[in-house]
């Protein structure tokens, strides 16, 4: 216990033994009043041999009293409102101790004060939530390092060995530089699609840090407004059936989410394939499926796909526009959201895969 704790415990011990004193106090006065308006009696006939009572108190007799019962409560309220305020301050002496214990670094750690739920509990349930939050920053600001150095590692060996060789060659006219800034401006742009698919990772990775309400079918007309031409290019069908579907959540966070399900849709495809996305409403929930063709996909292979880096086959990894961090991005958002992610594989090639959100929060 600091030494703040105990001026406190000592400022709530003082506060609760006047209490207790003023009570007490008050209780005397209460019954000290009547006994003084009682006069002693003695019997008008003293021929009587019976002998003489007198049961009245004396005014000195019941201040003497009082004073020694005042005296004596003193200590007695000065210990039970020490006692008192021990017992007021134990759960916060909980919530300070483990509070240190997390800020050293052990950031699953939780407070878990349970029941019953008064002000410290519910102080108990928003650090707790405070903590859950500050550990998702910090894991996903460890993935983002630890990511980014893996990746953009090649790149840029690749890039420096580009530029070291071209510098190297003494024969080389303009036209050759000119292609090797080409190559080079390629490699850089590849780096920059890179950086920002991961920090969009690390952004959907760290939760939701705002709940707007918004309709999930606005949200998926705006991305594939941008994505039918792409689709045309490559020869796809991109259908939809949009149907009203309220929900609240991060608006970017779910824009990522579902930019990333369709572009995954549009890119893993193949010529005079398909894309169907639908919004529908389910019960209590608003849920978003994006369907498409494409090659055929192991069932024990799906999970692996919703991890950073991860792709089904090798042939992905030469397409410039894979990184293997969209499934990725669509799992984080969803965690993010405590929505619930379903995937299948389609027996004909491709996938199918919902997301369900709360309706509103």
């Amino acid at each position: 216990m600091t030494l703040a704790g105990k001026s406190l415990q000592k400022r709530l011990a003082l506060a609760y033994a006047s209490g207790i004193y003023a009570a007490g106090f008050l209780v005397l006065v209460f019954v000290d009043v009547p006994l003084v308006t009682i006069n002693a009696t003695v019997p008008k006939d003293h021929s009587s041999s019976s002998p003489i009572t007198e049961p009245g108190i004396s005014l000195p007799q019941l201040l003497a009293g009082s004073a020694v019962a005042l005296v004596v409560l003193i200590p007695i309220a000065l210990a039970l409102g020490w006692y008192v305020a021990g017992r007021f301050l134990h759960p916060l002496r909980a919530i300070t101790a483990t509070a240190q214990i997390i800020s050293a670094g052990n950031l699953h750690r939780r407070l878990d004060l349970g029941r019953p739920t008064d002000e410290l509990t519910e102080l108990g349930h928003t650090l707790d939530d405070l903590f859950a939050r500050l550990e998702a920053s910090f894991d996903a600001q460890r993935h983002f390092v630890a990511n980014a150095s893996h990746e953009l590692r090649t790149p840029l060996a690749g890039l420096r060995t580009l530029l070291e060789v071209a510098l190297a060659d003494p024969d080389a006219d303009a036209g050759t530089l000119r292609a090797v800034c080409q190559e080079a401006l390629d490699l850089g742009g590849h780096q920059e699609r890179l950086v920002q698919a991961l920090l969009a990772l690390a952004t959907s990775e760290r939760g939701v840090t705002r709940w707007d309400t918004l309709d999930l079918a606005h949200v998926v007309e705006e991305v594939l407004a941008s994505r039918r031409e792409q689709a045309t290019r490559s020869g796809i069908d991109l259908a939809d059936h949009l149907t009203p579907a309220v929900t609240s959540g991060d608006p970017k966070l779910i824009e990522s989410l579902v930019a990333n399900l369709i572009d995954n849709a549009l890119r893993h495809n193949h010529t005079g394939g398909h894309v169907q996305v639908t919004t529908r409403t389910s019960g209590t929930q608003a849920a978003l499926t994006v369907t498409n063709s494409g090659p055929v996909i192991p069932g024990d292979q799906i999970q692996r796909l919703f991890q950073p880096f991860q792709r089904l086959a090798p042939d992905r990894h030469g397409r410039p526009d894979g990184y293997g961090l969209g499934l990725a991005i669509v799992n984080a958002v969803t965690q993010a959201h405590h929505a619930t992610l379903t995937t299948s594989a389609r027996p004909e090639g491709g996938l199918s895969i919902t997301v369900r959100f709360q309706r509103r929060r």
